[in-house]
């Protein structure tokens, strides 16, 4: 939190009393003609700190930031459903590297975002909540919408904060924004009742004093709305400095000794390693990461991060590289799930745990694994030093180069019902370009998918993270476009997935944010179907109809749809994915259902 000085702490702890006796209204100056109100104070804030865009679907609650962010040139892109929302800002948050902004009404609004709040708070996205309320004055009296809304937050969020004054919201955003930054990035929530963002008469009307006030109710209505807008003025937006979490220097020093002594070092790269976002920031992390000469596994967002061509990049048999690995490097990974909380890491190699968290750099440590040296601090801040082990390299090389003749050997098969999965991701890999950026949402068809796509440069792969999310494709992919204009935005879903935000293409019509969507389907959420059909001997609760023309509904919003049957070969295959990018050049959206064939490529893929 900001620091205050004791006086000033004490004024605010006085606040309630001042409150409920009108006392502000003696302290600050009162100007009913300002010619803004609190939605353009929001807005110009958020300009202030380098906001271009906020994401939103509109409510009367939030009304006056949305035409106030018209007003100060933020773009105002709303979408289908306020989940959709959250996950553009999230997204746009990765690509930038500024904190992305979501604006939502009160109730249903807010309470619609909480899985992609939380999808944002386990990724470590930078993200500001910005969500109506019911009028200061109506709180608790069961106004439209009134429910407790920090409450539902709290636990998803770096910190709640409710603004009850106008006169506050500028500092409160402000704060806002740098508390989502720093140090360990998260979401933030804030509540702003509608009264605060209202013109001051317009509420004074609303509030039922019209003219001069009668009674003593009105008279203390009166009273409350003029401290509500007491001291508003316009000042200069003065960002705060995002604080950072700086590793121990001697930590450093040691890590670079290690790295020099290591005959078999390995380095697994998380999502983490990307914050706090942007290109600039990627372009760094790359430089530093191939000075060091050490085999790097890359996971989550870090995909693509040496491009795909790299001589240090390996991408299978991971497991058994740990194993045999002397030294072992975590940048921005966790002994969670994703590295079997631990296990896979050799109980003889020294392990050097890089984290900006705490919390994760001790995850599961001394039951599954143990480090020889953490350091609490960003990725990019902790590298350095260089290795010598070109023989280790040249024999992960020949083991990776086995691997991959072996995994895309599936791709000639031919499997009933429909198109190979590995056959459709070999083609589309050989396609994509320096400006593809690739989006999973899905389960199967996206585990599929990365383990046979190669993106092509920094910040070109996007996935939920480790909340394993479905629902996130139309979302992110309205993010990433907006950030990133000239972008071939691909998101891959499954046909479970897709539905979820299928009606995100609409908004990417509307607003010229084009992507292309491939729809993976096997009608069945197939990762359970498979691996629960094969345990438990039923299917229950996992098909869906295959036989669904997804294409068609795209259509309907104003897309284009093309569609791979069964029985596509390699030349119909790749001519359909070339005229979804041909025509995605022309500034349409896409999408292309294919329908796909039984496969047992991932089987036993189901994380228990």
């Amino acid at each position: 939190m900001l620091s205050r000085s004791p006086t000033t702490r004490l004024w605010n702890a006085l606040s309630p009393v001042r409150r409920v006796l009108n006392l502000d209204r003696f302290f600050y100056k009162l100007d009913p003609n300002c010619p803004y109100h609190g939605g353009d104070i929001v807005a110009k804030t958020l300009k202030g700190h380098g906001i271009s865009q906020v994401f939103t679907l509109t409510g009367g609650h939030i009304s006056p930031i949305l035409t106030g962010c018209e007003s100060a040139g933020v773009r105002v892109i709303d979408t289908r459903h306020e989940i959709s929302a959250a996950f553009a800002a999230d997204a746009a948050c990765r690509m930038s590297g500024k904190p992305g902004v979501c604006v939502v009404t009160a109730g249903p609004g807010l309470t619609n975002t909480v899985t992609a709040v939380k999808n944002a708070q386990m990724a470590e996205t930078a993200m500001l909540l910005i969500g109506g309320a019911a009028p200061t004055l109506l709180k608790g009296r069961g106004a439209l919408q009134d429910v407790d809304q920090m409450s539902v937050f709290r636990s998803l969020c770096k910190d709640t904060i409710r603004v009850t004054r106008v006169r506050d919201l500028q500092e409160k955003v402000t704060e806002a924004l740098w508390l989502a930054a720093s140090n360990v990035p998260g979401p933030v929530m804030l509540e702003l009742p509608v009264d605060l963002l209202y013109p001051y008469q317009l509420v004074k009307d609303m509030s039922g004093v019209k003219g001069k006030p009668k009674g003593l109710t009105q008279r203390y209505i009166s009273l409350a709305v003029d401290a509500l807008f007491a001291g508003v003025k316009s000042t200069p937006v003065d960002p705060l400095p995002v604080q950072n979490i700086n590793p121990n220097p001697k930590s450093i020093k040691k890590l670079r000794q290690m790295i020099a002594e290591a005959k078999r070092p390995v380095m697994v790269i998380g999502s983490q390693a990307m914050l706090p976002g942007g290109s600039i920031h990627a372009d760094i992390l790359a430089r530093a990461v191939r000075n060091m000469k050490i085999p790097v596994f890359l996971g989550g967002m870090s995909r693509g991060l040496l491009g795909a061509d790299s001589s240090l990049f390996f991408r299978q048999a991971r497991k058994t590289a740990l194993k045999e690995a002397d030294l072992i490097i975590l940048a921005g990974a966790v002994c969670d799930f994703r590295l079997d909380y631990g296990r896979t890491l050799s109980r003889k190699a020294e392990v050097v745990m890089i984290n900006r968290s705490s919390k994760q750099l001790s995850l599961n440590h001394g039951i599954f694994w143990k480090a020889k040296l953490k350091l609490e601090g960003s990725v990019i801040s902790s590298l350095g030093g260089s290795a010598k082990c070109p023989e280790w390299i040249n024999q992960l090389r020949e083991r990776e180069q086995m691997e991959e003749t072996k995994m895309l050997s599936e791709s000639s098969a031919e499997l009933e019902g429909g198109v190979n999965p590995v056959l459709l991701f070999e083609i589309l890999d050989t396609i994509l370009t320096d400006k593809s950026i690739l989006i999973g949402d899905g389960g199967d068809f996206v585990g599929t998918a990365s383990r046979i796509l190669r993106p092509r440069k920094p910040l070109s792969w996007l996935d939920p993270g480790a909340y394993g999310t479905l629902g996130v494709g139309g979302g992110f992919a309205l993010g990433v476009k907006a950030v990133k204009p000239d972008s071939e935005v691909w998101v891959l879903w499954g046909d479970g997935s897709c539905t979820y935000s299928l009606a995100e293409l609409e908004p990417s019509v509307r607003h010229n944010l084009p992507f292309i969507a491939i729809i993976g389907n096997d009608g069945a959420w197939g990762q359970i179907e498979r691996d629960q059909s094969a345990m438990l001997g039923s299917d229950t609760g996992c098909l869906l109809n295959k036989k669904t023309p997804y294409h068609g509904v795209a259509e309907q919003f104003g897309a284009v749809g093309f569609c791979i049957s069964e029985g596509a070969g390699r030349e119909e295959i790749e001519r359909t994915l070339k005229l979804a990018q041909t025509t995605h050049a022309d500034g349409k959206s896409v999408v292309v259902n294919v329908t796909l064939g039984k496969s047992k490529f991932r089987s036993g893929s189901i994380s228990l």
